[in-house]
């Protein structure tokens, strides 16, 4: 699914040039569940970003499905991150003014999707992640797990073969992040591929790969009996 080789990332700051990520190759199969692990600026969330395609490296190439992704344009990068990518973030990202069931269908409203299809698709995604009885909840009436499930279904409502999940759980207590780590597994069983970046190992010990970063570049790849 996913083959990056010799990525490299490097941001201008100032006059000093910062490489975060440093000829990093890694290959991903269909069907995996791998967690991306390192301490605060091990490059991480930068590799996260670049897999997500929300940035380009600097050197290297990246082919996901087979396609080439360093070489696309911006709106063909769009295309791949709506139809192929779902994306779950530490801090939710939902829209206040939304409901639930509206924030499931943002993915869909951006791809021209007509409403009652729309409803179609995302009613049985919050009720696969327990809020059937919570769709016209808006986020600041939900708790931190529930706006999570949320997040969770907003990201599957296009079929994604790929879920990105950045510190998922790093807001949450540990019952609500336990259940949030069970619909992942749940969801990685059921076909999707699933990588995580968190710091937490207890998280990590969830998934089938570990792959630990340090300094931009990969120090560490183990499958897990």
């Amino acid at each position: 699914m996913i083959e990056l080789s010799n990525i490299s990332k490097t941001y201008r700051m100032g006059a000093v040039d910062i490489t975060v990520l440093s000829g990093i190759s890694l290959n991903v199969k269909s069907g995996e569940f791998i967690a991306i692990m390192g301490p605060s600026g091990s490059g991480k969330s930068t590799l996260m970003n670049i897999i997500g395609c929300l940035d380009r490296p600097t050197s290297g190439t990246y082919h996901f499905e087979s396609r080439e992704i360093s070489t696309m344009s911006d709106d063909e990068l769009a295309a791949v991150r709506n139809g192929k990518i779902g994306f779950v973030f530490q801090t939710f990202n939902l829209l206040p003014r939304f409901s639930a069931l509206k924030n499931v269908e943002v993915p869909l409203i951006y791809g021209g999707v007509p409403a009652r299809l729309r409803r179609e698709r995302a009613m049985p995604l919050l009720q696969k992640v327990g809020l059937a009885d919570r769709m016209s909840h808006r986020p600041t009436e939900l708790s931190g797990g529930q706006q999570q499930r949320v997040a969770i279904a907003r990201a599957l409502v296009n079929n994604p073969p790929l879920l990105l999940a950045d510190e998922p759980t790093g807001n949450l207590d540990s019952r609500s992040g336990s259940e949030i780590l069970d619909i992942l597994t749940a969801l990685n069983r059921s076909g999707v591929t699933v990588l995580i970046v968190t710091h937490d190992k207890d998280v990590a010990a969830r998934c089938r790969r570990i792959i630990n970063l340090k300094d931009g570049q990969i120090i560490n790849d183990q499958v897990m009996a």
